[in-house]
């Protein structure tokens, strides 16, 4: 039988999140970041912090917060909860932080997690730096609910550990990562870092980053300049993606490296021709633009 269920709680207005707790009634929550999606919803960062609150304010007096010591936003919320707070993040003020951390490429990451004046390195397989949060989150979970340390470890270095961010084998012995599921200005420069780490000719397919509201164009605009100092070529798909090509160019691509794309089948034939044996390809942007699509049919050339 089952014993514990895990939720995410997502939200496009506020009073939502309240609602599910109400159902749901949750005993932990996590709050992992705060970040300029939804936008075009919710209007404000501040209406996205009240938003998130409500689950830190709806948890018992015997559940536990556990917060993200690292956004000052989300540590904000601790006041708000009657239940105990559990911070985590790269300080030592946090209660279970992190230092160390290294890419291991393709191969994960390995870092050195600190709690109650312990220390134990370890190597995981979620990739990219930014993953390390995702494994503090989930020890942290795994402490307050009185798991052992080997037993957080084995759920750490399981291969189904890797979340929406995947490799597969593309066309010409190149290998495809695939991050197409969604996409926000912060979680496409973590990619973009992740392929930095990565020694070999590097492209970036990258789609419109949806419901950023005020932040639209100076999100696809950051994107453009971090893709500019990691890719030899760049695939921009679709109206809003324009942004993000003209940034790079901006940045010190030259315009024949810069490929505008209308939709995500349109990119293919130009993709089979850009890629060449042992590339790596980042496809990345949000649900709504399905660069899904484009991965599928590299797959299968493959």
């Amino acid at each position: 039988t089952h014993q514990t269920v895990v939720l995410e709680m997502g939200m496009y207005a506020i009073g939502e999140i309240a609602l599910l707790c109400e159902i749901a009634q949750p005993q932990i929550g996590v709050v992992t970041n705060i970040a300029p999606v939804h936008l075009s919803r919710l209007g404000t960062i501040e209406n996205i912090v009240t938003a998130k609150r409500e689950l830190v304010e709806a948890l018992p007096v015997d559940g536990v917060a556990i917060l993200n010591q690292d956004d000052e936003r989300v540590l904000s919320m601790a006041s708000a909860s009657q239940a105990r707070v559990f911070t985590y993040g790269l300080a030592p003020e946090a209660d279970l932080w992190a230092d160390n951390i290294e890419s291991m490429g393709l191969d994960g990451i390995r870092c050195t997690l600190h709690y109650q004046g312990e220390q134990l390195t370890i190597q995981v397989p979620l990739i990219g730096r930014h993953s390390v949060h995702t494994v503090l989150r989930a020890t942290a979970v795994g402490l307050v609910t009185g798991m052992t340390w080997d037993e957080i470890i084995r759920g750490l270095q399981s291969q189904q550990a890797q979340l929406r961010l995947v490799t597969v084998a593309g066309p010409q012995g190149s290998i495809i990562i695939d991050d197409s599921y969604n996409a926000s200005p912060e979680s496409v420069i973590a990619a973009l870092n992740l392929l930095a780490d990565l020694d070999g000719r590097r492209l970036a397919v990258l789609g419109d980053m949806l419901e950023l509201g005020d932040e639209e164009v100076r999100g696809h605009h950051l994107v453009g300049r971090r893709a500019a100092a990691v890719v030899q070529e760049l695939v921009v798909v679709g109206e809003r993606a324009r942004l993000i090509g003209e940034a790079a160019i901006d940045g010190g691509l030259r315009p024949a490296q810069v490929h505008f794309i209308d939709e995500a089948p349109a990119a293919l034939p130009l993709l089979r021709e850009l890629i060449q044996p042992a590339d790596f390809v980042l496809v990345k942007g949000s649900l709504g633009m399905r660069m899904d699509r484009i991965v599928t049919e590299l797959r299968e050339d493959s």
